[in-house]
């Protein structure tokens, strides 16, 4: 008997601060004004994805002490941009990404559950955590937490949130106007919390929502987020948009779940992945080549070789060759709250793989750059990149991917109208939404699900 194809499950990423937006095309709009989000969301939903995401920045970044001004575009609240969203879409699910380390696990569960309710049940939570103490300078507690503690703190802080998510169990409001009893019982939403990282007791004053619970997003690639996605999360972000590796990270993040009483479909892999559409594939590659060298102007590029080389590399001509002194490899960094601060520790490594890359082909600081960098993840024409897309599900190296485009707000359209409606021709992407929920869209349990309680019980046991 044949298997029934895997149902490809997609998402849009609106773009905060970046390396990907290309902010000076023509077509490029807002990133802050509302009508950006609306027309946004819209295509999403009009093309059936299952959810919207919205990452999250607590400070922006610097480089040699000044805002790093060739990728801002502007990141507002989160909880505002998805509030307003619930308003304007019906079906789109609304993902948040939301720090564990500088906030408190009431608020969060109190705008989650808010959320979920003004949503109709649209709510997901991308739990994260923060690595840098740059950022840890905003809030009152200054600093940052060594990685095992970040962790120690994220896991008990959702295990403190679904208690207060299940402080309501959703049927003690009674609202009867004969007997003027409003509700059945009146110790509902009472909690008790003593903990390693919050001591916290009172009433939570959400009843419960349409999900129950938001949905749970996780973005981890390490070992401890594995075991945290597998343990905790609905469903684990991705950086793995290539077959082998992705194949590879599917296999190994599945492969947890069954020590938590879970199956494979209980967490979903969905991995960031870009694309770059023409009516050719050989017309997509070039479309291709210009995008990325859009993405890295010269200023990009130099500033992008100063993350390794950690000096003021402005006197170089970024057509030009690769600079022949060394980095400076002392504590303090040019860039600040940056990823790629960590990515490249062993600056020297990196910078003689680099001279050696240069040297073997040619390549100038830009080209480098370009050849280093990200690139897109689908190039080719509708049909061609659609193929690869279901090959990815399929083949079981991911469940879906969150769309990450080059242009903001309308470049999710041409996606919309040419690559979908393919998909839906093969038979693996909905013609429609069949429920209302983002659980009912991802094809998870409810947490009242009497399987869904009976692992959670196991799991916190």
């Amino acid at each position: 008997m044949t298997e029934p194809l895997k149902q490809v499950h997609l998402a849009a990423h609106f773009p905060g601060v970046n390396n990907t937006t290309v902010w000076s095309d023509p077509e490029a709009g807002s990133h802050i004004d509302f009508s950006s989000f609306v027309h946004f969301a819209r295509t999403a939903e009009r093309a059936r994805f299952d959810f919207l995401f919205l990452a999250e920045g607590l400070r922006l970044r610097e480089h040699a002490g000044r805002i790093y001004d060739l990728d801002v575009v502007g990141r507002p609240d989160t909880f505002t941009a998805l509030a307003a969203l619930a308003a304007v879409t019906d079906r789109l699910g609304l993902t948040g990404t939301i720090n564990s380390t500088f906030n408190e696990p009431y608020e969060v569960a109190r705008q989650f559950a808010s959320l979920d309710h003004l949503s109709a049940g649209r709510a997901a939570w991308n739990v994260v955590t923060s690595w840098d103490a740059f950022t840890g300078e905003n809030f009152r507690r200054g600093g940052f937490l060594p990685q095992e503690e970040r962790y120690s703190r994220a896991k008990e802080f959702l295990a403190t949130a679904h208690e207060l998510f299940d402080s309501w169990h959703g049927d003690e409001i009674v609202a009867d106007p004969a007997t003027g009893t409003f509700l059945r019982d009146a110790k509902a939403g009472a909690f008790v919390h003593t903990g390693r990282h919050f001591d916290i007791h009172g009433r939570f004053d959400v009843p419960r929502s349409p999900q129950g619970r938001p949905v749970i997003f996780q973005a981890g690639d390490s070992e401890e987020g594995r075991e945290f996605a597998a343990a905790e999360a609905d469903a684990i972000f991705s950086r793995h948009s290539r077959l082998d590796t992705g194949r590879a990270f599917y296999a190994d993040v599945k492969a947890r779940l069954a020590r938590y009483g879970r199956r494979p479909e209980h967490l979903l892999i969905l991995p960031a992945a870009t694309f770059v559409l023409a009516d050719t594939d050989a017309e997509a590659e070039e479309r291709a080549r210009e995008v990325r060298r859009l993405q890295v102007s010269g200023a990009t590029a130099l500033r992008h070789l100063e993350f390794v080389w950690n000096r003021d590399l402005s006197a170089y001509d970024p057509e030009g060759p690769l600079p022949d002194i060394d980095p400076d490899t002392g504590e303090e960094h040019l860039a600040r709250g940056r990823a790629q601060t960590r990515e490249y520790r062993d600056r020297l490594a990196t910078a003689r793989e680099w001279r050696e890359l240069a040297a073997a082909h040619g390549w100038s600081i830009r080209d480098l750059v370009i050849h280093t960098g990200n690139r897109q993840s689908f190039v080719g024409s509708p049909a061609t990149v659609a193929a690869a897309i279901d090959e990815f599900v399929q083949t079981d190296a991911s469940d879906g991917f969150i769309l990450v485009r080059h242009v903001t707000p309308g470049g999710l359209d041409e996606f919309a109208d040419t690559v979908v409606p393919l998909l839906q021709e093969r038979g693996v992407y909905r013609t429609e939404y069949e429920g209302t929920t983002l659980r009912e869209h991802l094809g998870l349990d409810h947490p009242d699900h009497p399987d869904h309680v009976r692992r959670t019980r196991r799991v916190a046991s």
